[in-house]
């Protein structure tokens, strides 16, 4: 936990929405590494515990994780994790994110700013050289910057409504929680460059091409978790 700044009344937001932060981050690591099981009861009051913290900022980190998918809240039993996706779950999502981000990948090469594509090929470029190992904390980073391309992509779609489809998936979260296979972070971000090549160039049949492409690669790079 970070040590308390020096006293004074405009410290004290700060110093609230860093415990907070750190506090949701620091369950959300546990979620991720599976330290809390999947589809298992949360016992606030332990968390608290662990964490040295009041029982407050776990629930206000819960209630951010909810939101991230991966905890759920039930009247009268509290919350549990989110199970792991199946197979089934798993197809069920890339068949939406190859129809809805292919598209958005269309809409930003025709309709982008010229401060949305430099945004676009600049965050494409960002993963070079990231360590993406195994373990969650070491790949959080890689996985931070994987959201944020797509994020970007979508948001230079132009439509609201679209990129809230998309983001209401919370595919990152739920598939680097399943499997990360980081050995193929370096096809991740050559596929990354070419969607963005094709946005920047103002190609849309190119953007869709290009970001189906690494969709169907992706969804082949995470099934070996069910072999396991």
């Amino acid at each position: 936990m970070p040590q308390p700044t020096s006293p004074g009344a405009r410290a004290r937001p700060v110093r609230r929405l860093t415990l907070a932060d750190d506090v949701y981050e620091s369950i959300k690591g546990l979620v991720m590494t599976h330290s809390l099981p999947p589809d298992e009861r949360v016992n606030i009051d332990a968390l608290a515990r662990d964490l040295d913290v009041s029982p407050t900022p776990v629930r206000e980190a819960l209630a951010r994780l909810e939101s991230d998918g991966l905890v759920r809240k039930r009247a009268l039993s509290g919350y549990t994790t989110t199970p792991l996706l199946t197979r089934a779950e798993l197809d069920d999502l890339f068949d939406m994110r190859l129809l809805l981000e292919g598209e958005a990948a269309a809409r930003a090469a025709a309709h982008a700013s010229s401060a949305d594509r430099q945004r676009i090929a600049t965050e494409a470029a960002a993963t070079e050289g990231v360590d993406a190992g195994v373990e969650y904390r070491r790949h959080a980073t890689f996985t931070a910057l994987d959201a944020q391309f797509h994020d970007l992509v979508a948001t230079a779609a132009g439509s609201p409504l679209l990129r809230d489809s998309i983001t209401r998936l919370h595919s990152h979260l739920h598939l680097h929680r399943l499997y990360f296979p980081a050995a193929t972070a370096a096809q991740t971000h050559a596929e990354h460059q070419r969607v963005a090549a094709a946005i920047v160039a103002g190609e849309p049949a190119a953007a869709t091409a290009a970001m189906r492409a690494h969709l169907t690669a992706a969804r082949e790079r995470h099934l070996p978790a069910f072999d396991r």
